[in-house]
């Protein structure tokens, strides 16, 4: 019997949501589940004026393609949980802490062996229909990968991965389990992995916050599943950053994504956003894609973007560098870790071949994964590891 990858949990699950909150230092912390990154220019609108009338005017993007707004009243988290239900990103009271759902980039519009859309909103709907599954811990995460291979290695409890021939491959903590399902049935087989890692779950004793934290979590919750299993396919690394930049769609049209630096979305850029497409896409690098641009709309729509800090350059140091919330919103934190970063692309003292993450402490929070150089805030001074 394997060991879990980490110690068994000592208290529930407590990640924030947008009604059950998290105390900053800064006020209330509010996260806003968005299945597949995937918002309306009506909800960016509403989300802009949630963060303008209730928060610090800013918008911060997780590595999950969620949204958090910071600096809440306490007052205003019923107000926010109304904005949110009517533009229609609450559907449910519920089972609203456990809609983390990745899609591919581009899914539907460029790239791809299939379109992940129609399973994203499949997924969604299910996890809803479920009252049992409102028992999942905040962090699950599902990833829907349309064959391309950016999301399937970014630490999916559960996740579909297209594969060439038509078939879908069932994965379990980022690996493929053998499971087999065609696209039409791919959602229904991943919900029920997702029902069987709950089952699990609860036999280990209910506290785990991951699969990967159970005792043989992958293949325990396998074998609760039936069906035959084939020999299991490599799954993808994760990349370590996604598209920057113009794709030209099969349709003729132009996807823009541009990576937002340091996850910080004013209001005001995402108006902006919302005024260009009537849809765009957030990914876990924190860039935000912009699609479905005409040829004569498209240059005019990067200018305005860069205008207010939107990066399409892949070669920007800005397509490098993270940071923790520092201060003055975490009480953890012992620097302003987003001003200095800020300041060290400035001063053009960022490394040009790694990716650089700024910690407030050594808890390193929203460090992405993979190879990462570490400036890490201490009572001395930045130490660099």
């Amino acid at each position: 019997m394997s060991t879990p990858t980490t110690t068994p949990r000592a208290r529930a699950d407590a990640c924030p949501g947008a009604l059950q909150t998290h105390t900053a230092a800064d006020g209330e912390l509010a996260r806003v589940r968005v299945p597949g990154g995937l918002l309306t220019a009506t909800q960016l609108r509403a989300l802009a004026a949630a963060a303008r009338d209730l928060g610090t005017g800013a918008l911060e993007m997780t590595s999950r393609g969620n949204l958090q707004l910071r600096g809440l009243a306490p007052a205003g988290v019923p107000r926010l949980g109304e904005a949110l239900a009517a533009a229609g990103l609450l559907p449910s009271e519920t089972h609203e802490r456990v809609r983390n759902v990745l899609a591919s980039v581009l899914t539907g519009r460029a790239g791809g062996l299939l379109d992940a859309r129609p399973w994203v909103a499949a997924l969604d709907e299910g996890l809803r229909a479920d009252p049992a599954l409102a028992a999942l811990p905040g962090r699950y995460l599902a990833t829907l990968d349309d064959g391309r291979g950016d999301v399937s290695g970014l630490g999916g409890d559960v996740g579909l991965l297209a594969l060439p021939g038509g078939d879908v491959a069932l994965l379990l903590d980022g690996a493929d389990s053998g499971l087999r399902a065609g696209p039409d049935d791919a959602v229904a087989l991943l919900l029920d992995a997702t029902r069987a890692f709950l089952a699990e779950r609860a036999a280990q004793g209910g506290t785990a916050w991951r699969l990967a934290e159970l005792d043989d979590g992958p293949a325990r919750v396998a074998a609760r599943l039936p069906g035959p299993r084939v020999a299991p396919v490599a799954v993808p690394a994760a990349p370590e950053s996604g598209p920057v930049g113009a794709e030209t769609q099969p349709d003729g049209r132009t996807a823009l994504v541009g990576a937002v630096p340091l996850g910080l979305l004013s209001a005001a850029q995402a108006e902006l956003l919302a005024s260009l497409a009537g849809e765009v896409q957030l990914t876990p690098w924190r860039s935000i894609v912009v699609p479905d641009l005409a040829e004569d709309r498209v240059d005019d729509a990067a200018v305005d973007l860069f205008r207010t800090g939107m990066v399409f350059d892949a070669e920007s140091p800005w397509a490098r560098v993270t940071a923790c919330a520092g201060r003055p919103g975490c009480a953890r934190s012992l620097a302003d870790v987003r001003a200095d970063a800020a300041a060290a692309v400035a001063a053009g003292t960022v490394p040009g071949d790694v990716r650089v993450h700024w910690a407030g402490c050594e808890r390193r929070c929203g460090r992405p994964r993979g190879e990462v150089l570490d400036v890490v805030a201490t009572p001395e001074g930045y130490r660099v590891d």
